[in-house]
């Protein structure tokens, strides 16, 4: 850590220390207490540039309340509810994530995805807190998916650019429902149609954007893609099915280990996640502040 002295108060600053984990992405964050920052716009402004950065930040020992994970997550923006987990009743916007003894050994986190993409608007990020975890197992994997577009074959690029594909709520989270709820749900949250490949609004960065909850390609039957049905089906299916494979190259990834009180903000733009379920029966409770984002383009 550097210090410096804030001339207006005479107080010594430390500046963040940020240590990356890989080549690709993360960085442990060390000698900050986050409730500090998220009362205190300068430090808010260096952990936002530090995220921007590194895409994905990790902090170890942050006993900060709930009230204080909000007004964090909150100096980025709104939060938004979830609208299957919901969230707690006394702080709107901070969804639970426990599994323990009761709970369905699998469920929806451990596949590679952005946060909520079936949203028009799918979240800028989130910031989550371990409130208990296992001693082993666990883990969460982030993915830098700018890196990801950046490496894509020149072919590939000039092949998808343009592309635009449907995320959707009622093939993952509903697909568990009765068909009445999820037809309810489908009506409530509409399939949302997203570019392939994104850029990024803060940094410019191009990032290829699609995951488990994308659906289909819907503008690639053109006269230029298809010239018999084949090219088509499975053509199509294959190409996506290859760009949702780029998440799960270990060089573009970083693996973090929870301890309780360690916290996690990644920037739901550029990064995909994957909650890795080998800790069955342990128990593992999370708690997760999700900030409203913007439409992709």
């Amino acid at each position: 850590m550097t210090a410096t002295v804030d001339i207006d108060s005479g107080r010594t600053r430390t500046t963040m220390d940020a240590r990356p984990l890989t080549c690709s992405l993360g960085a442990e964050v060390h000698g900050v207490d986050l409730a500090e920052v998220s009362r205190d716009d300068d430090r808010f402004a260096e952990l936002k540039a530090l995220l921007l950065e590194h895409k994905v930040l990790f902090f170890r020992d942050q006993g900060m309340s709930r009230a204080e994970h909000v007004t964090l997550a909150e100096r980025f923006g709104p939060l938004e509810d979830h609208p299957v987990l919901g969230s707690d009743p006394e702080h709107p916007g901070l969804v639970r994530i426990y599994k323990d003894l009761d709970s369905p050994r699998e469920a929806f986190e451990n596949s590679y995805h952005c946060d909520a993409t079936w949203r028009e608007n799918p979240p800028m990020g989130s910031v989550l807190r371990c409130v208990e975890g296992p001693e082993v197992g666990g883990d969460t994997i982030w993915v830098n998916m700018a890196l990801a577009y950046e490496r894509l074959p020149e072919q590939v690029k000039e092949r998808i650019d343009g592309l635009r594909a449907r995320h959707s709520i009622e093939s993952s989270f509903g697909a568990r429902l009765p068909i009445e709820q999820r037809h309810e749900l489908s009506e409530r949250f509409p399939d949302a149609e997203h570019p392939v490949v994104r850029t990024h609004p803060e940094t410019g960065e191009k990032v290829l954007f699609v995951n488990s909850f994308t659906t289909h390609l819907t503008n690639f039957h053109t006269d230029d893609n298809i010239r018999c049905g084949i090219d088509y089906a499975p053509g199509a299916g294959e190409l996506l099915r290859y760009l949702q494979s780029q998440a799960t190259i270990p060089e573009y990834q970083v693996r973090w280990h929870w301890t309780r009180n360690s916290v996690a903000i990644w920037d739901n733009r550029s990064t995909q996640h994957y909650a890795v379920q080998d800790y069955w029966p342990a128990v593992r409770k999370m708690e997760r502040a999700g900030i409203v984002g913007d439409r992709p383009f």
